[in-house]
């Protein structure tokens, strides 16, 4: 790359960073990219550092040693992940959302990628300290929050079939009970999806009883995997304590009542406020 002024080059460099989140980048690669010195690729680095941390977009660190340089990690602060629940929480309380049976409609949000990589963002905040391998959930709707969620913690997401399909090859299948209709349902993983022993953070896109997500889990025991963590973006608050089939998760909504003759629905942010 040629030469750049140093505003450019900050400009470059930030962008470089955001593009890589939890990614170890050598002082080395940026001194080589713009034709700098390492001094004043240090010198750069803790302004974006400081430009960073006091928008409260993240954290850049800074890992010392041979193998060391910079590592940007993406969080929220809790006055925009809570903007963020509200606002999400107005739309789900759009009258015309709710469907024949009670059901609420939520695909068109679903289908928001700035909407979904802001949530992808907050999943990233509240689990990304741990130590996880890759983020999972079950076809369909819950895929575009799991590849924001992915992308900003820059883990690969391995999906969960209802229905095997002959080009994922041999494939582990369990039946689980959902929670919602106490009805029995199928879901398959292909063996080549996960290693075993992976750490996993289930992420998806509506929990009522926790059905769906706890049969992920027994799915998971098949590969001898670990659970890291859950987030669901909307959670039923309607569920009775000893229906609940989990209670370690991390939800950003929750959705209190739905009344179909009225058409009231009422939605409060989720328990990620409460933590």
């Amino acid at each position: 790359m040629k030469k750049l002024k140093r505003s450019a080059r900050l400009v470059e460099m930030t962008q470089y960073l955001l593009s890589r989140p939890h990614t170890v980048i050598p002082l080395t690669t940026f001194a080589e990219r713009y034709g700098a010195a390492k001094s004043s690729i240090s010198e750069d680095l803790a302004i974006i550092k400081e430009v960073f941390e006091e928008g409260g977009s993240g954290e850049l660190q800074t890992l010392a040693g041979a193998a060391g340089g910079v590592k940007w990690i993406p969080k929220v602060s809790r006055e925009h992940a809570l903007a963020f629940a509200e606002r999400l929480s107005n739309q789900l309380e759009q009258p015309d959302r709710i469907l024949p049976g009670g059901y609420l409609y939520m695909s068109d949000l679903l289908g928001q990628p700035a909407l979904m990589n802001e949530a992808g963002k907050i999943f990233a905040t509240a689990f990304g300290n741990m130590d996880i391998d890759v983020v999972m959930t079950v076809e369909t709707k819950g895929i575009p929050l799991a590849y924001a969620t992915g992308a900003q913690l820059n883990l690969p997401v391995v999906l969960v079939r209802r229905d095997h399909q002959a080009t994922e090859g041999s494939a582990v299948s369990i039946n689980y009970v959902s929670g919602s209709h106490k009805s029995l349902h199928t879901m398959s993983l292909s063996r080549r999806a996960m290693r075993e022993h992976s750490r996993v953070l289930i992420v998806d896109d509506f929990m009522k009883a926790g059905g769906t997500v706890q049969g992920m889990i027994d799915l998971l025991a098949e590969f001898n995997a670990t659970v890291a963590g859950v987030g669901v973006l909307v959670e039923s608050g309607s569920v009775d304590s000893e229906e609940r089939l989990l209670t370690d998760y991390v939800s950003l909504a929750q959705l209190t009542a739905v009344d179909a003759k009225s058409r009231h629905i009422s939605v409060k942010p989720g328990n990620y406020f409460d933590l």
